[in-house]
């Protein structure tokens, strides 16, 4: 299974934090899974680090290719179907991964609710 994950969910599996739902953490753990993390959710945590409004490693790069994550780009082709998503959502780094698990066929792996407002793969937290 290729899993692509969340910010708060990267974060929560960094920090180890007690947040991270119980199957989140077996699905990543999991040597089968293929861990995937977005240059959005790398832009999102430089952006609110860089305003002070964010705790996160300052090696993340470092800290992804410890985990064995693989990583994804931002195309035109994401940016083209992240900005044609219905608005249910506003945020644009969510929308962005939306729009990267729909074409690339990956597994989202979030605790918001409003992704079940997609056409998109999560995998059940609940």
């Amino acid at each position: 299974m290729k899993v692509l994950l969340d910010t708060h969910l990267l974060l929560w599996w960094l920090a180890d934090d007690e947040h991270l739902p119980a199957r989140a953490a077996a699905t990543i753990a999991d040597p089968s899974t293929e861990v995937i993390v977005s240059a959005a959710s790398a832009w999102e945590i430089s952006i609110k680090q860089a305003a002070g409004r964010l705790d996160a490693p300052e090696d993340l790069l470092d800290a992804i290719a410890a985990n064995d994550f693989g990583t994804i780009p931002i195309t035109v082709d994401h940016a083209m179907a992240a900005g044609a998503l219905p608005p249910h959502h506003a945020d644009p780094f969510d929308r962005m991964l939306i729009a990267q698990a729909q074409l690339e066929g990956f597994t989202l792996v979030s605790v918001d609710s409003r992704f079940s407002d997609y056409d998109v793969e999560l995998l059940p937290l609940g």
